[in-house]
């Protein structure tokens, strides 16, 4: 025997053998705490043009959240089946499904949190609202280039929780310094905070057209599925290992989509199988 051959085999094995590390997703992903907090939005490493990166995710159909391949320019099943939906004369009960099945919109900026500076860039996600006020003040020329290194601005952001929104959700509200400001006055730090961040296009486990078709068959099957990997029904993110991950409009670390399958037709799934055959 080839002994060089037998150690080989033994280490690939071992090492697919050793337990993962689970990552930290506080190290990659920020969301605002209760009360006031000020931060500094860095222009990305990935797009010069925009610090904003626009992501569509599906909640409920898996117990795990799903990033659209729409993001990557590829075939999106889910997306086909919702706009298959739509298409002939007009069926409220087909309209219904296909909006609890378009994707959710979520935005994410790099930022550098005042008084965190050690921790590096990471990611702030939120929704459409936060996202037209920081688009708004973007155009105003009073406020300028917000991300600009030498001349730009903090942020101050105030968060109220679920007692003074009358709602179960966190509200953050966002200000700009009226002081112009440089991101850091060390300019090593400013090179590394500009060329070391985290990419949200790639942070996302990724599925393939297949697995997303199946998860929506199961979805929208539940009684086919016998072998115990089922998949639930209601809002779900993935949050069991990642209470850190801010997925929700204003924070609340719980979903707050709905993907009710009670009133889904029994013809949906001759219908999906019909669109891929």
């Amino acid at each position: 025997m080839d002994l060089s051959a037998i150690k080989q085999r033994l280490d690939n094995l071992q090492s697919k053998a050793a337990p993962q590390q689970k990552t930290d997703y506080t190290t990659i992903f920020w969301r605002p705490s209760i009360g006031k907090q000020q931060v500094r939005i860095v222009p990305s490493a990935f797009d010069s043009s925009s610090p904003f990166t626009e992501l569509k995710f599906y909640y409920g159909i898996t117990n795990k959240v799903m990033v659209s391949p729409l993001n990557f320019g590829e075939k999106d099943p889910i997306a086909e089946f919702a706009q298959k939906l739509r298409q002939g004369e007009y069926d409220k009960e087909n309209y219904v499904l296909a909006k609890k099945l378009d994707a959710k919109n979520r935005i994410f900026i790099p930022v550098i949190v005042r008084g965190e500076e050690d921790k590096g860039v990471r990611l702030w996600q939120f929704g459409k609202l936060i996202y037209e006020d920081l688009l708004s003040m973007a155009m105003d020329d009073e406020i300028g280039d917000y991300t600009d290194i030498v001349n730009g601005r903090d942020f101050t952001l105030e968060t109220v929780g679920p007692e003074s929104t009358g709602t179960n959700y966190n509200k953050t509200s966002v200000r700009p310094r009226m002081k112009t400001s440089a991101l850091s006055e060390d300019s090593s730090q400013v090179e590394t905070w500009l060329e070391t961040q985290p990419n949200p296009k790639e942070v996302f486990k990724r599925f393939t057209f297949d697995e997303m078709k199946d998860a929506l068959v199961k979805w929208l099957s539940p009684e086919d599925n016998n072998d115990g990997d089922s998949f639930p029904t209601t809002t779900t993110t993935d949050t069991t290992d990642r209470k850190d991950l801010p997925w929700e409009e204003n924070g609340s670390g719980k979903g707050n989509f709905s993907l009710d399958t009670s009133k889904v037709k029994e013809n949906k799934k001759d219908q999906f199988d019909s669109i891929f055959d």
